[in-house]
């Protein structure tokens, strides 16, 4: 199945499709079962058509067959649900009620194997449709079952961890709405992180007495009050308030284990985000722990500490001070490494552009180092905020070292033009920094350097900037 064999099927996929709809009701259950994994491989398609015309019927036929006699259909229509859901987006929000009466229906049904499946498509379901689940009707279909799943697991069963990750999902989606469930799941989570942290300790000093602790539940548990925080932003203040969380994520930020790190590191950025009062006490301990993690050998533990500090250096703003230091010389070997992640890349700079936002002092003295990677970085991503406040911090520093900038121009110019509509304050610092450049050099010189941009780059400059 590749992307050549797909175009030579489109074709006969009209046809083709109400064909395959149909296997899904045959008496066979093997028929049934593959059926609803071939009809997954065109998901994509299905969701490219009206929706009448196939998503419809192939929806209503895979929601029944979730509730199928048999369990090797069960678990063949919940993946391939779940495919779909990750296509059709929020194509399914006018279904979701019905959508939910089937999954909450399947609860009652499923035994253990296919339940991790069901949660699955549950997780799949909220990261596709988001905000659009947070409705009264919904909140009360869905989190009966789900919390009377959580209270029936103990701590040390493994189908926690597929609980875990499908409720981070539903808290991320449901946002207020998850408030009433949230104080039980947040201190279960931190009590999950506080057993397995004591077990590792007691593993650590004696190994012949004690097991190894199964740090999974640590992960799981760290990334759902990474959702929770996500979610519920201010309102989680209370619960951090009332725990010894920002003592368990200094030792989780320290563990020899890579994925507790990335995880950790997550959970820091979003508390960052939610409540940072709680987090500012913690800032010089945090800090050189941040500046040891921007190892690009593990992408994602890097990647999850870099996007942590430009979070924490748009909370400090100028008492970022003290710590720019720490990080700023890994940041911008990172930017300049070659085979580089995008994701990573694209972080690296939006940091150091908040860096250089709250501190333009302490930054902009490297800009020359780093200007051309960050410009070539940044021009491909979708105006957001955090482009914005990457873009003020360059535009800051070009203000403190003019000088930094003048060989890669042409870049800086690239870059602006890539934005659709910034706000009106950073529409003018560019055009104050263009003009700037262009008066400098005069009229001719600039005639000259403008030659070389590509045309649509020339026009866009003149048409928004007059330059």
């Amino acid at each position: 199945y590749c992307l050549c064999c797909m175009q030579g099927m489109v074709p006969y996929l009209p046809e083709l499709l109400p064909h395959l709809i149909a296997c899904l009701c045959d008496k066979k259950a093997l028929v049934r079962s593959i059926a609803c994994w071939t009809l997954s491989r065109y998901a994509h398609w299905v969701v490219s058509q009206p929706p009448d015309s196939h998503l419809k019927p192939l929806m209503t036929e895979l929601l029944k067959r979730i509730l199928d006699g048999n369990k090797r259909v069960q678990e063949a229509a919940c993946s391939a649900f779940a495919t779909l859901e990750e296509e059709a987006c929020t194509e399914l929000v006018p279904y979701l009620s019905f959508i939910l009466d089937t999954l909450v229906f399947a609860f009652g049904k499923y035994q253990h194997k296919n339940l991790l499946i069901l949660y699955d498509a549950i997780g799949t379901l909220a990261d596709s449709v988001g905000h659009h689940l947070n409705q009264p009707e919904y909140i009360q279909k869905l989190m009966p079952p789900l919390i009377a799943k959580w209270n029936e697991l103990k701590d040390e069963d493994k189908d926690l961890f597929p609980l875990l990750e499908c409720l981070s999902s539903v808290a991320t989606a449901l946002q207020s709405g998850f408030l009433p469930y949230c104080e039980p799941v947040y201190q279960r989570c931190v009590t999950l992180v506080q057993k397995t942290l004591a077990q590792a300790m007691m593993y650590n000093q004696h190994p012949d007495q004690y097991e190894a602790p199964d740090k999974d539940f640590m992960i799981v548990a760290l990334d759902l009050l990474s959702g929770l925080a996500e979610g519920l932003g201010g309102s989680v203040d209370q619960l951090v308030a009332r725990s010894n969380i920002m003592t368990l994520l200094f030792q989780c930020m320290q563990d020899p284990m890579p994925e507790v790190r990335q995880s950790s590191f997550a959970l820091l950025g979003d508390l960052t985000k939610a409540c940072f009062p709680h987090v500012k006490p913690c800032i010089a301990e945090f800090m050189p722990i941040l500046g040891l993690n921007l190892n690009p050998e593990f992408i994602s533990v890097c990647n999850n500490a870099t996007w942590a500090i430009g979070e924490i250096a748009m909370q400090m703003g100028a008492d970022m001070q003290p710590y720019v230091g720490l990080v700023l010389n890994n940041l911008v070997e990172i930017i300049n490494r070659p085979n580089t992640p995008k994701t990573l890349l694209e972080n690296t700079a939006i940091t150091i552009g908040r860096l250089g936002y709250v501190c333009p002092q302490e930054v902009s003295p490297m800009l020359q180092q780093f200007i051309r990677p960050w410009c070539t970085s940044l021009r491909n991503i979708r105006d957001n905020e955090e482009k914005d406040s990457a873009f003020r911090g360059i535009c800051m520093m070009i203000g403190v070292n003019p000088a930094g900038v003048v060989q890669d121009f042409i870049f800086f110019c690239d870059a602006v033009a890539s934005w659709v509509s910034p706000k009106d304050d950073l529409r003018d610092m560019f055009y104050k920094i263009l003009h700037g450049f262009k008066d400098q050099v005069g009229e001719e010189n600039w005639q000259q350097f403008s030659e070389q941009f590509p045309p649509l780059l020339k026009e866009r400059l003149s048409a928004c900037y007059g330059v």
